[in-house]
């Protein structure tokens, strides 16, 4: 069995050429397609099989390609109402060919992932489809098994809340459906139960979906994966690993040590006592910064420990209280600190902050301190991706990632053309000096266009700037919903309703949501969907997925960023350069200062791009150099990856 070259149509040919190629092969689709409706459906089905038969003789993919995407969109067609078009026929073949495929938002790539799984399905070995979140995987599958069972392939998802055998169950359907989280959590697992029969310490191959025992992997040997929101997955959250942790016995000295910590730092100024590393959010005790830690009051549960311990202890607390927010890195929830992820604005549950960070921040916020954590087993998104035999991805924003993407993934990168002209509209952006003058004027803006019959969706970075600027607008008794991992229970409910006559609805990331907006009819004619961008975001890809929200298949819409010198963006700036900044900004009555300023928002974002991509680079080395030892050392690369706290 085998598959065509990737991307033919990739080198440095003539655009026009390309698009020749790939328009003829969706006419060619097309064509295939409108003679199948003449057929019954168990018609379908048994050319289905028919395929299968032949893929299983080892007949190569390519060669039933354009059968196997005919017999998918006669299939939708019935299904759902929905014949591909010729540009997610195109996205289709891209996927095949083991690339990331750049559609924008709501080109219906739910439903051209349908077409490279369905082929990959007929093969037996199972592919996976990777979505941002566990919501998208469940509506996905189902979407999915609607239209795929009619051919007899079987559809599975993999949720958090699932058992061992449910989770072996659906892995050995043709086509599963999951989060990159569960993904790699349950290939780490499979890792440690295996370790945990094998002597010495190095582990046999997965077996298959046959394998039933309490020990026994739940998961198959990885074949063939498309990525949803591949950007997200494969980039913004590869600067964390999967990691498996196990519990460390907390003791009275340890607690005694959290909150003596937390306590000691408080009177600490930076500068003299401790030097803060803005790139790597760390610190560092100078010695006039370790004579006052000494010279403070211990308590004696302290004896225990060591002075190396301890510094590193008041590191951390230190990290805690400058380098991490709340409402923006975390939230507080039932009495625990839980993570919130940058990029989707998620929650990420039963994840913790290693080297005793975590206990830094629950000790800082006065409330139950949990047990340490020590690696048992971990893997990063650049170790895990690789492992499958062919991957590729699609997202609206692969441009700006499309060197990484190559370099770490080895997937090339390929724009598809929207199937109708844009109209999407960008207002000038507004930048000002303060915080509240600027929500000042985005409030006259969301009045206005409420006045005019259109919806508001403003999208923040964080959970507390959601809240704040929804405190704002409650003062002045605008109507609203809010959507962040508070209320993520009511997404659905919350995005369906976004595109109603007069609606606002503020939101802390719109990835992987933006798909569910129905746009009224009403709205529509008074101008579509209008985006409120209140600040940049870290990269330039979240701010496009934002953007991206509206005006999509042709619809009409538009967007506008209002900025301002105390926007989280900025924090990484020294405050007295901050603070001269504002001084030299001469702004108008309103507050508003010259578009001239947004070169250094757009500076600070390069910054933290950069930064991130040092991160992403350095993770990927330590672990190339942890992998070269195991493997010659003969120990596992993945469950010997070294202790956390």
């Amino acid at each position: 069995m085998t598959v065509a070259n990737p991307l033919p149509f990739l080198s440095r040919a003539r655009r026009w050429l390309r698009q020749r190629q790939w328009r003829s092969f969706a006419r060619r689709v097309i064509a295939a397609s409108n003679t199948l409706k003449s057929e019954s459906d168990a018609d379908l089905s048994r050319r289905a099989e028919r395929s299968r038969e032949h893929v299983l003789a080892g007949r190569p993919l390519d060669e039933l390609l354009i059968d196997s995407y005919a017999l998918v969109r006669e299939t939708a067609r019935r299904a759902c109402g929905m014949a591909h078009h010729p540009e997610q026929l195109f996205g289709g073949l891209v996927l095949f060919h083991g690339a990331v495929a750049e559609m924008q938002t709501g080109e219906g790539k739910t439903l051209t992932v349908l077409l490279p799984v369905f082929l990959h399905a007929l093969t037996g070995r199972g592919c996976h489809v990777v979505t941002a979140n566990e919501y998208l995987a469940e509506r996905d599958a189902d979407f999915a098994s609607t239209v795929l069972e009619r051919l007899g392939v079987t559809v599975g998802c993999v949720l958090h809340r699932m058992k061992p055998e449910q989770r072996r169950i659906a892995y050995a359907r043709d086509i599963t459906y999951s989060t990159a989280k569960e993904i790699g959590f349950d290939f780490l697992r499979d890792r440690l139960k295996q370790a945990a029969g094998t002597t010495p310490r190095t582990l046999p191959d997965r077996r298959g979906p046959e394998a039933t025992a309490e020990r026994d992997p739940v998961q198959r040997p990885f074949a063939y994966a498309v990525i949803d929101e591949a950007d997200s997955v494969l980039i913004d959250d590869a600067r964390t690993p999967f990691l498996i942790a196990t519990a460390t016995d907390v003791d009275e000295e340890s607690l005694a040590l959290y909150r003596w910590s937390a306590r000691a730092v408080a009177d600490l100024e930076r500068g003299a006592d401790f030097h803060w590393d803005t790139a790597r959010r760390s610190a560092r005790l100078t010695t006039l910064g370790t004579h006052r830690v000494l010279q403070q009051p211990q308590p004696s549960a302290l004896a225990s420990f060591d002075v190396r311990r301890i510094y590193r202890q008041i590191e951390s607390a230190l990290t805690a209280r400058h380098g991490f927010q709340r409402d923006r890195d975390y939230v507080v929830a039932n009495g625990e600190v839980v993570i919130v992820d940058e990029s989707t604005g998620r929650v990420l549950d039963g994840r913790k902050w290693q080297d005793g960070l975590h206990q830094a921040i629950e000790a800082q916020e006065s409330i139950e301190i949990t047990a340490g954590t020590r690696s048992a087993a971990q893997i990063t998104a650049q170790s895990l991706f690789p492992l499958y035999e062919q991957l590729s991805g699609l997202t609206g924003t692969a441009r700006e990632a499309r060197d990484e993407f190559r370099t770490t993934y080895g997937l090339p990168t390929v724009r598809i053309p929207t199937h109708r002209p844009s109209l999407r509209q960008g207002l000038r952006t507004r930048i000002f000096v303060t915080q509240e003058m600027k929500i000042a004027a985005i409030i006259e803006e969301i009045q206005e266009m409420q006045r005019i019959g259109r919806a508001v969706l403003v999208g923040t970075p964080s959970v507390g700037a959601s809240e704040i600027l929804s405190a704002f607008l409650e003062r002045c008794g605008l109507e609203h919903r809010v959507l962040n991992c508070r209320n993520h229970a009511e997404e659905a409910q919350i995005v369906a309703e976004a595109g109603q006559p007069g609606r606002v609805t503020i939101a802390t990331n719109m990835a992987g949501r933006g798909t569910d907006i129905r746009v009224h009819a009403d709205v529509l004619r008074c101008g579509g969907l209008h985006i409120i961008a209140t600040e940049m975001h870290s990269t330039p890809r979240i701010d496009r997925q934002l953007v991206g929200r509206t005006a999509r298949q042709g619809e009409p819409g538009s967007y506008r960023f209002y900025l301002s010198l105390d926007d989280e963006l900025l924090a990484t700036i020294p405050a007295p350069r901050r603070d001269a900044w504002k001084r030299t900004a001469r702004p108008n009555a309103r507050g508003e200062i010259s578009r001239r300023w947004l070169g250094r928002f757009r500076a600070a974002q390069h910054n933290l791009e950069r930064r991130h991509r040092r991160q992403r680079r350095e993770l990927r080395r330590r672990e190339q150099e942890h992998a070269a030892l195991c493997a010659r050392t003969g120990f596992d690369p993945y469950i010997d990856a070294g202790n956390g706290s």
